[in-house]
């Protein structure tokens, strides 16, 4: 019997190593690959990261219509410098620069959304964000749509249902 413990416990601490991220390594790299610098500042050319507070290039037109009547504002956001004639250019950019040109892109078709309305609000975003080109079209018609406008809300210029 101690001898199957031991080997279980060989074999569990031998899965467990394997299964080590490196930062379970305490930064330790395989042998002949460069060693990070976790000193090192970031790449000025670096897409913006989810958090970041620091500002984003972006050039954008928004057509909103809150209501779905087919009555839609439109108006431009510019950031880095903040510009254009946004409600709240400031709060928009801020957004920008922690979402990213990712927060435009559609659901994944394979993404299971909730069967619920949000409410009758859709937009339309075309420009540049962080130099990537981004056109979308955003709505609340189920769970997926409504994550996609309450993260841009900002952007948009409407909190839309909430």
């Amino acid at each position: 019997m101690r001898i199957q413990v031991a080997v279980l416990t060989v074999a569990l601490a031998a899965a467990l190593t394997a299964c080590a991220t490196p930062a379970d390594d305490a930064g330790s790299a395989p042998p002949g690959s460069p060693s990070p610098s976790p000193s090192a500042p970031p790449s000025a050319s670096a897409p913006p990261t989810p958090g970041a507070t620091s500002s984003v290039a972006a050039e954008l037109t928004i057509t909103l219509d809150e209501t779905g009547s087919g009555s839609p504002r439109t108006f431009t956001l510019a950031c880095d410098p903040v510009g254009g004639d946004h409600p709240d250019a400031d709060a928009a950019c801020a957004t920008l620069a922690d979402v990213g040109p990712e927060a435009f892109a559609p659901p994944p078709r394979d993404e299971m959304c909730t069967q619920q309305y949000g409410g009758p609000e859709v937009a339309t975003v075309e420009g540049t964000v962080a130099g990537t080109p981004v056109s979308a079209q955003l709505s609340r018609t189920d769970g997926c749509e409504i994550g996609r406008w309450d993260a841009l809300a900002p952007v948009l210029g409407s909190a839309g249902g909430m």
